[in-house]
């Protein structure tokens, strides 16, 4: 692998889960920086091929954006366990440990919807921190997320981040505001989110300096669903209206529960602070992406 003039190797990117929505934007972001990127779509469960892609690229950096979410939603892998199991369990597990026997920074994007409101940590109390231990488990997919992070933070060459409701500068399908303006009910609860405009370029400069261990990584603070649309409909699109329903009356069309709480941002807030880098509060961050929505005439 080529290197720089001082010696040190060049950093390589490689992105696990090349079609996936979040991998499209880590690739655009790391070739708009300049930066040397791969992308595959190798399945992360089968051993003899993750190691010969990984021999094959020779990366210095694996981003894993790979992993089963279920289409169109979590629901899904109530009914598809194995499958579930198989990518987000034994791949997530299989592809950090090749990434260790070869010497390769591992970034796993993780999720912090292992966590729901309680009475140390109401709505409008302190957010979950990183050492806090997963209290919900009313999801498949929220359950295999909270045990395999547990086994997976003992890999030293693994950094992971916990996601929540991500949101992209577009109306893609996947941008949690997408899904949201699509439902004919909403239930009305302050949650974490991530902004990915913000956030993807924090994750490669984490990833750069080689940290490692579990961040919380979403916006600083909380925003409930009524103020996402409030703002959604200020900025983007005039016309729009949306009714509330509540939790109890949620329950009884999902086959899967839905995670909602808060996450401390502190340690991810200071650790960036190092590197120049600054996460704006979610509130501000949301109004921030709809006005990029709105300039690039998205409606």
């Amino acid at each position: 692998m080529a290197g720089d003039a001082d010696g040190t190797k060049k950093n390589r990117f490689l992105i696990w889960g090349g079609n996936g929505w979040i991998a499209g934007h880590l690739k655009t972001l790391l070739e708009q920086q300049g930066k040397e990127v791969y992308a595959t779509t190798v399945r992360m469960e089968n051993r003899e091929e993750v190691l010969a892609e990984l021999k094959r690229i020779q990366p210095t950096h694996v981003l894993n954006a790979a992993g089963c979410t279920g289409r169109p939603n979590v629901d899904w892998c109530e009914d598809n366990k194995e499958a579930t199991m198989r990518s987000n369990v034994i791949g997530t597990l299989n592809l950090a440990d090749c990434c260790w026997l070869l010497n390769i920074h591992c970034t796993v994007f993780a999720t912090g919807c292992i966590y729901q409101y309680d009475e140390a940590h109401p709505w409008d109390g302190p957010g979950f921190k990183e050492t806090d231990p997963p209290n919900f488990a009313g999801s498949f997919y929220s359950m295999t997320k909270a045990h395999v992070e547990e086994i997976l933070k003992q890999y030293s060459n693994c950094l992971i981040l916990r996601l929540r409701m991500p949101v992209s500068d577009d109306l893609h399908p996947r941008n949690f505001v997408t899904k949201i303006t699509k439902y004919e009910y909403v239930v009305d609860i302050p949650n974490s989110n991530t902004i990915l405009t913000d956030l993807l370029p924090a994750s490669v400069l984490l990833a750069e300096h080689g940290e490692t261990g579990v961040y919380n990584f979403t916006n600083p603070g909380a925003i409930s669903h009524n103020e996402v649309l409030t703002l959604f409909r200020e900025i983007v699109r005039p016309s729009f209206t949306w009714k509330n329903f509540s939790l109890e009356e949620q329950a009884k069309v999902l086959k899967a529960g839905r995670s909602n709480c808060k996450l401390d941002t502190t340690k991810l807030e200071t650790k960036l602070k190092e590197y120049g880098y600054e996460v704006p509060e979610v509130h501000e961050a949301y109004r921030r992406c709809f006005e990029r929505m709105k300039a690039a005439g998205i409606e």
